[in-house]
């Protein structure tokens, strides 16, 4: 667990090379969304703003936690850096990394992300992309999500319990 916290160290107060490889990561997170369901594209488009967290690290067994640092767009425009933070309990072993990328419907929810006042509720579930995942997907609340596993085995894909911090470029 502890390589775990020193492998997710925030992004907040780093150094610019730190920050320029998130910003790097989240372009390729961006092009693989894209890659694994062409569907996407349309919905990087059309959002008022979304998130992307190219390297979410997850691990748990019993009481587990999951970390990121991400990039926020407004209309496809980089506005600022973000950080995701969960803690769970439950059910759970293993670890994992995933990318996961939030769409905001309106610039209402995307103002409450920037505000720092967005979380997920323990019901909150993401969709798994594939091809094709996103053709039936609809706005929940004003956000949709989608994660995509990059390596690693854990029981438990929720994403209920997540807080995110956002920080202006």
């Amino acid at each position: 667990m502890i390589a775990f916290a020193i492998n997710v160290t925030p992004t907040f107060g780093q150094s610019t090379a730190r920050k320029n490889k998130v910003i790097a990561d989240s372009h390729t997170a961006k092009a693989e969304f894209i890659k694994s369901d062409p569907l996407m594209k349309g919905l990087f488009e059309k959002a008022a703003g979304y998130v992307i967290f190219p390297n979410v690290g997850k691990a748990g067994f019993g009481i587990g936690g999951a970390a990121g640092n991400g990039v926020v767009y407004e209309h496809n425009t980089m506005v600022g850096m973000a950080k995701l933070s969960q803690l769970s309990i439950g059910f759970q072993a293993g670890g994992q990394v995933y990318r996961e990328v939030i769409f905001f419907e309106t610039k209402a929810e995307l103002a409450r992300f920037k505000e720092s006042r967005f979380e997920f509720s323990a019901q909150a579930s993401a969709v798994a992309v594939t091809e094709g995942a996103s053709a039936n997907v609809k706005y929940t609340n004003g956000v949709m999500v989608f994660t995509m596993q990059k390596g690693g085995l854990m029981y438990e894909a929720s994403i209920g319990g997540q807080k995110f911090k956002f920080n202006r470029l």
